[in-house]
């Protein structure tokens, strides 16, 4: 089976590793030139393709042949002045010409709003910042397509391999919302939820992707910078939080899938 993943970024480029393990046939792209060699090292197939200008007939030779398109680029709002969901609208017609028949779109719990509230998949997304404006706006763009099935999948913030949000707030003083839940999850959940959805063949789906570990943000990052020996973050207790505790539950429940990194 042939899977085309659309941003081989930070998360794209294990994830498309992970599926060539699998014994996966694996088309990615990437905006930038230089990487191309580095797709091509690892075993994926590589293209250059930038959503704010899409070449046809490259675009067209990276759907071709694939069972399932896997699209995994962030919203970058202030990119230029047309919308995420414009961006990817574009993508539809090549989507339908090439004949796949099952999008994963990998989106965000920025979908949800923040009021303090316990959040699962049945919960009515109403985003509260213009970038969850424009992912939610992004989903139902494929949701409402017909010609192929799409399972999105809302990942909390993400950390791993380098990344975690800690090294921006180490030192940082006044935060707010000291009180609110994390809501994270490991780069290695990421992907084992994405290869439980496709070997599960689950589609038409939507799926949290969230720890199932909920401590508060003064706790878990005053804990975790005193871990990597960073200066402690300070927090604001003079107003009161808002935040959101998200489920990853489903993940458990209808897919079977373990969470294995509980931050």
């Amino acid at each position: 089976m042939q899977v085309s993943v659309l941003g081989c970024g930070w998360l794209g480029l294990p994830l498309a590793k992970a599926l060539l393990a699998k014994g996966f046939s694996v088309k990615g792209s990437t905006t930038t030139y230089a990487k191309l060699t580095l797709l091509k090292d690892a075993g994926i197939d590589p293209y250059l393709i930038d959503v704010e200008n899409y070449v046809p007939d490259t675009t067209a030779e990276f759907l071709s042949g694939s069972d399932i398109l896997i699209i995994n680029i962030p919203p970058r709002v202030k990119a230029s002045e047309a919308t995420y969901a414009d961006r990817l609208s574009q993508l539809l017609p090549y989507i339908g010409q090439e004949g796949i028949s099952k999008v994963l779109f990998v989106s965000s719990t920025s979908v949800y709003a923040d009021d303090n509230t316990l959040v699962t998949e049945f919960t009515l997304p109403v985003p509260d910042t213009e970038s969850g404006k424009q992912v939610l706006e992004a989903e139902l763009l494929f949701e409402e397509a017909t010609a192929f099935k799409t399972t999105i999948i809302r990942f909390g913030g993400l950390i791993g391999e380098g990344r975690h949000p800690v090294k921006f707030l180490a030192g940082k003083e006044n935060l707010a919302n000291p009180d609110a839940p994390v809501n994270l999850i490991h780069q290695d959940d990421c992907i084992g939820i994405i290869l439980k959805i496709i070997t599960a063949d689950s589609w038409g789906e939507v799926y949290n992707g969230v720890s199932p570990h909920h401590p508060s943000r003064k706790a878990y990052y005053t804990a975790k910078a005193s871990q990597l020996n960073l200066p402690l973050p300070q927090f604001n207790h003079s107003e009161p939080s808002t935040g959101k505790t998200v489920s990853g539950n489903k993940v458990v429940e209808v897919l079977g899938y373990e969470y294995k990194n509980l931050l």
